[in-house]
């Protein structure tokens, strides 16, 4: 009885006052200097969750596929002195996994906190800073680790990996090189 009385009023006073109906929520902007928007950082570290489960094993993978396409990055690695070529490296060398490690740590970081972007670029500028102590080293090598780390990424996601997760990866990837390659260089000077 009261909702029929109800129906007839409200029809009869018009159609619900639209400025009353709530927007819906957009995201917050994010730093403009950041590369991706803040849907695609809400995706980027719900995905990235597979990987940081998955770390170690991504991170090895990363560097046999760096290797396999750079054979001669790893006489830059001291702790590889003995290996003359890709073939020499297996999954279980114990070198090879910590380094993994460390790279994918430094990785996790930044992806972890890609929305607090000061913090991630003064971490890769520092990261890249580091590197300059290491003799043969330039700082366009970090560049070589682009297509392995996507392709890592792309093996541990399986199906999880979009074609716009590839967009999204792809972009950030390029904001932490280009950031590690800018501490380098800032480092050699």
């Amino acid at each position: 009885m009261g909702c029929r009385q109800g129906k007839q009023k409200s029809a009869a006073n018009g159609p619900e006052n639209l400025d009353t109906i709530p927007e819906p929520s957009t995201p917050p902007p994010v730093d403009p200097r950041l590369p991706i928007n803040a849907r695609q950082v809400f995706k980027l570290k719900k995905s990235w969750k597979g990987i940081k489960r998955n770390m170690e094993a991504t991170g090895v993978e990363m560097f046999i596929r760096l290797f396999r396409n750079n054979n001669e990055l790893i006489s830059l690695f001291k702790d590889f002195k003995d290996i003359t070529s890709v073939d020499d490296i297996t999954r279980e060398n114990e070198a090879l996994e910590h380094h993994a490690l460390l790279v994918m740590s430094v990785i996790d970081e930044a992806i972890c906190h890609i929305d607090e972007v000061d913090r991630v670029i003064e971490l890769c500028t520092r990261v890249g800073a580091t590197h300059s102590r290491f003799t043969g080293f330039t700082s366009d090598l970090f560049w070589n680790m682009e297509e392995p780390f996507l392709a890592s990424v792309k093996l541990i996601l399986g199906d999880r990996y979009s074609d716009s997760m590839d967009v999204i990866y792809q972009l950030t990837i390029k904001f932490i090189l280009s950031n590690l390659t800018k501490g380098f260089k800032a480092a050699s000077s």
